[in-house]
């Protein structure tokens, strides 16, 4: 078992990934009210998002469903993990909905946990999720962010898909030779990528795939660049790559610090092997800016480092 590092052995966070602590502007306190008073729980605090700052700052939030406790304990991850007290709240659709029009977005982007202990996996709680921001917001557009499925892939996705969502993301996460020991013998690398590329194929109308990878777990940039080639070649559509950030003692440790160079090198990789978008830099993550992330795949303007 790979051991945590002790603190003085631990890499000294580099000056491009510190952030100013989150200020309490006006924005960031109505994103926090609303959060609050909708009982809704958003991934930005659960993982301790590093850009919790900047994007409640901008109005902007992403919801997490299906509860705050995980199925799964993958090794850089903060969400709680074990197994969850209640089955998922059938008014949680609702109330997310109506904290997304009262927050004015375009773009609403929706994560959960995985829950291993539902049936569907909670493919009818993210469909119920869709269509109340449909209704609620008809002129908004709709990211999710899925877990795998696991053991009901093709029925959930089905179940999903009929939702119409406008972007599907699954994170594939890390490279092949670290995927097992990350994220636990539950999640299969080539499932990510079979996941991915199904989509495409059962959705019926135009929906944009997208994945992420966390760098800094002990990948060598080439193998970066193999899972970009794998994302591309199952049609994925966008992608983002982002430096990781040990949440406690318990996690894996930070093998280094990716240099934004490396960065701006993974971007011209990845512009290299046709996707659509590409945000690579040190605080990028999944839902960062992903209005962003969207205009630039449907437009064409292409990559981005941040």
């Amino acid at each position: 078992m790979q051991r945590s590092l002790p603190v003085a052995e631990r890499p000294r966070r580099p000056e491009w990934m510190k952030v100013r602590a989150p200020s309490a502007n006006s924005r960031y306190s109505e994103v926090k009210g609303l959060m609050r008073e909708g009982h809704l729980v958003t991934i930005c605090e659960e993982a301790r998002c590093p850009n919790i700052g900047e994007c409640w700052g901008r109005g902007t939030a992403t919801f997490q469903i299906l509860g705050d406790t995980c199925t799964r304990a993958c090794r850089y991850c903060y969400v709680h993990s074990g197994r969850p007290e209640s089955p998922p709240d059938p008014l949680e659709p609702l109330r997310l909905a109506q904290a997304a029009a009262q927050m004015g977005l375009s773009h609403v982007v929706v994560t959960s946990v995985d829950r291993d202990d539902v049936p569907d996996r909670g493919a009818g709680h993210y469909a119920a999720t869709i269509r109340a921001l449909q209704r609620k917001l008809p002129g908004a557009t709709v990211e999710i962010l899925t877990p795998d499925f696991l053991g009901v892939e093709e029925e959930s996705l089905a179940t999903v898909l009929d939702a119409r969502p406008d972007v599907f993301g699954h994170n594939i996460e890390t490279v092949r030779r670290l995927h097992a020991r990350m994220r636990g013998a539950k999640a299969s690398y080539d499932k990510a990528l079979w996941l991915l590329r199904r989509v495409k194929e059962l959705a019926g109308y135009r929906v944009l795939t997208k994945s992420g990878i966390i760098v800094g777990l002990g990948e060598t940039n080439d193998e970066v660049v193999d899972t970009m080639r794998d994302l591309r070649a199952h049609g994925v559509d966008v992608v983002t790559i982002g430096q990781y950030l040990q949440p406690s003692p318990k996690h894996a440790p930070i093998d280094r610090w990716v240099h934004p160079d490396e960065f701006r090198w993974f971007r011209e990789q990845g512009e290299a092997l046709g996707f659509g978008s590409v945000f690579s830099g040190p605080l990028v993550r999944s839902s960062y800016r992903a209005d962003e992330q969207r205009h630039a795949a449907e437009t064409g303007r292409g990559a981005v480092a941040y």
